[in-house]
This record gives structure tokens, C-alpha cells and sequence, in this order.
């Protein structure tokens, strides 16, 4: 999942670069929400981790 959002912050990147600013944007938007998704999932993780102790 965290490759995802290294890929997309790279195209991000990339077309923010190039001037395409709404392909950048939309990659940024993606890139944000994966990370976001990522740490939910990460919490949960070691919580149900905690919980099993």
C-alpha cells in the first residue's frame, strides 16, 4: 500500500512538472487517501495486536 502512494505522489510530481495541474492534482488526491486508508488499517493492526495479549 505504500508503494501506491509513492507511485502516485511521483505522478503527482511528475505532471506537476510537466503543467498538467488537474493529473497532478487527481494523483495528489489518490495519494492522500491511500495514506490515509494505510493508517487506519495500521491502527487497527496493532490494536487488534494489543488486544490479543
Amino acid at each position: 500500500m505504500v508503494r501506491l502512494i509513492v507511485i502516485f505522489l511521483i505522478i503527482a510530481i511528475v505532471a506537476a512538472i510537466f503543467g498538467f495541474g488537474g493529473v497532478a492534482e487527481g494523483a495528489a488526491d489518490i495519494a492522500k487517501i491511500i495514506f490515509y486508508i494505510f493508517l487506519v488499517l495500521l491502527v487497527i493492526s496493532l490494536l487488534s495486536r494489543l488486544f490479543r495479549r
